[in-house]
């Protein structure tokens, strides 16, 4: 029997980052349900972008927050220009570096355990900034930590917002027709905005189903947020779409007698 054998796993990424996760977890023998409930969209002005991409030369270190950050920059940047010979790259997480390998770029810093802000921050090389020019490549609004150290260590810090988040228009009547019918067995999110979007989205009745039903995230940010919604048990996974594969084959090992 496959490890994940009749189990239907609720998969909340966007609609273009969801079908490796729904392969794994096809492969595995569960059934993936989509619902996909952020949505990756382009800044509503990228004058400001634009500018910043123009002068790429200028800058020491560009750092990329997220997948979607590589992607809508770097399609930018290469349609454009080449990337600069001196430019140093560097990235947050598993996700990140693995976008950047496909665009070419092979000398990538990452944290070395923790996958996040902090994590990156607590690499060597990033204490001594006095004098270096960085780059972060987001979302609009993200968070402050990264760029008020490095600020705080010396470093001159400017933010490339290259994309934004949405909360899709869905109905969610069938997916609760699901859960009423005991079909959905266990629930993926890999960011809190994506857990505030499904809570939000899911109603009052919804949200029954949820509190009850596992959640599987790859951080304890998410975890924190979903103890504090109410969520009954909540899962943190490693990071990236194999280890989510992992802590649900995990935890379906554990659930069979």
């Amino acid at each position: 029997m496959q490890p994940l054998q009749g189990l239907g796993v609720l998969v909340t990424r966007p609609a273009h980052q969801a079908a490796n996760l729904a392969r794994l977890i096809s492969d595995a023998g569960g059934e993936p349900i989509l619902f996909p409930v952020l949505e990756i969209l382009d800044p509503s002005d990228q004058t400001a972008l634009l500018a910043t991409l123009s002068r790429l030369d200028a800058f020491d270190l560009a750092i990329f927050i997220s997948p979607n950050a590589v992607n809508k920059a770097m399609n930018l940047i290469l349609a454009r220009r080449s990337w600069p010979a001196s430019l140093g790259v560097a990235a947050i997480g598993k996700g990140s570096r693995r976008e950047l390998l496909r665009y070419g770029m092979e000398n990538v810093l990452v944290p070395e355990n923790r996958f996040d802000s902090e994590g990156l921050l607590a690499l060597p090389s990033l204490q001594a900034m006095q004098g270096r020019q960085v780059v972060i490549f987001r979302g609009e609004g993200g968070r402050e930590l990264l760029g008020d150290t490095l600020m705080a260590r010396g470093a001159a810090l400017e933010y490339a917002e290259c994309y934004r988040r949405g909360k899709p228009t869905l109905d969610a009547a069938p997916l609760l027709h699901r859960w009423a019918r005991g079909e959905i067995h266990a629930v993926t999110v890999t960011s809190s905005e994506s857990l505030h979007n499904l809570f939000d989205l899911l109603g009052k009745l919804g949200q029954q189903w949820l509190r009850k039903t596992p959640l599987f995230a790859p951080h304890e940010k998410i975890a924190a947020l979903g103890a504090s919604l109410g969520l009954e048990s909540v899962i943190v996974t490693p990071e990236g779409d194999e280890g989510m594969l992992a802590g649900l084959i995990e935890w379906q090992t554990h659930q069979t007698p």
